[in-house]
């Protein structure tokens, strides 16, 4: 008789367990930019996974953008950002969360799709920010 595996499914109002870092996708060496996202502790956690961080504009394409956003003028940001990453990479819009925040998950999304983004996931990045990673759709990744 075969043995069956069942896997245990988490309710997804069930904080996340694993390790910030891992949530967002960031790899050892991967190359990061940030922008406008004043976290002192994300950036010493950043460190201990990766030494190509960049504040600001990089210089050559990275993997991962940490964009700060408090603000639909925040958000026009995008279609420039999105230059920043490499075809595979990703944008993490780190916004307040909570009902007081002025914006909202569906703002960050229609903001992505006017820039050419979709969203794919989104993750509590503190007990006060919540983050939304935007990326090209397939269909549209630069060669």
């Amino acid at each position: 008789m075969a043995a069956t595996t069942i896997k245990s499914r988490v309710s997804p109002d069930v904080p996340s367990t694993r390790p910030l870092l891992d949530k967002l996708g960031v790899k050892p060496g991967s190359k990061v930019a940030i922008l406008d996202l004043d976290d002192a502790r994300f950036v010493s956690l950043l460190k201990q996974r990766t030494t190509d961080i960049v504040h600001g504009r990089p210089r050559s394409p990275v993997d991962l953008v940490f964009m700060g956003a408090r603000d639909a003028a925040d958000l026009r940001r995008l279609k420039d950002v999105k230059k920043w990453i490499e075809p595979n990479g990703a944008i993490w819009v780190v916004r307040p969360k909570g009902p007081g925040a002025a914006l909202k998950d569906t703002d960050v999304i229609a903001a992505g799709l006017a820039a050419g983004l979709v969203d794919n996931k989104i993750a509590s990045f503190s007990d006060t920010q919540s983050a939304m990673r935007l990326v090209f759709r397939l269909r549209d990744r630069p060669k």
